[in-house]
């Protein structure tokens, strides 16, 4: 085994000076840190871009694609709102509204279809708005 090491390594990890292999390892490690910095960033950011979205496989040289909440056919590379308030394109469809959280226990939240969005209200006064601290989603 251990000249099967020896033909991989040529030189004897050992015989590299103590001070060397530590500044090698903090340099490595600083590196990783790095990246699994960045990694942490960018898997933070993607729920704050989409509240919900589903990914779509499209067929190459097809000219229309198919919306199968509507059950219409769209031109590749357009857009469109469907019944569901989803923001579609033939290779994606996401959510276009935000579902409020954090606002008081005597307010309710509801969804207007026709605007797609959820409005938050008395629960005894509909015509009363109430404040929301946050919402999830787009």
């Amino acid at each position: 085994m251990f000249t099967i090491i020896s033909k991989v390594l040529p030189v004897s990890f050992t015989a590299i000076p103590y001070e060397t292999r530590r500044q090698t390892l903090l340099r490595s490690s600083a590196k990783m840190r790095r990246y699994l910095s960045l990694a942490f960033v960018v898997c933070a950011m993607l729920p704050s871009s989409y509240g919900f979205c589903t990914a779509k496989v499209q067929d190459q040289g097809k000219t229309h694609c198919f919306d199968e909440v509507d059950n219409k056919w769209h031109p590749v590379g357009s857009t469109w709102i469907n019944s569901e308030s989803m923001d579609c394109s033939c290779s994606r469809c996401c959510t276009v509204y935000a579902i409020p959280r954090n606002f008081p226990d005597d307010c309710v939240s509801v969804f207007d279809n026709v605007a797609c969005v959820y409005k938050v209200h008395k629960r005894d006064d509909p015509s009363v708005e109430c404040p929301f601290l946050g919402a999830v989603g787009k």
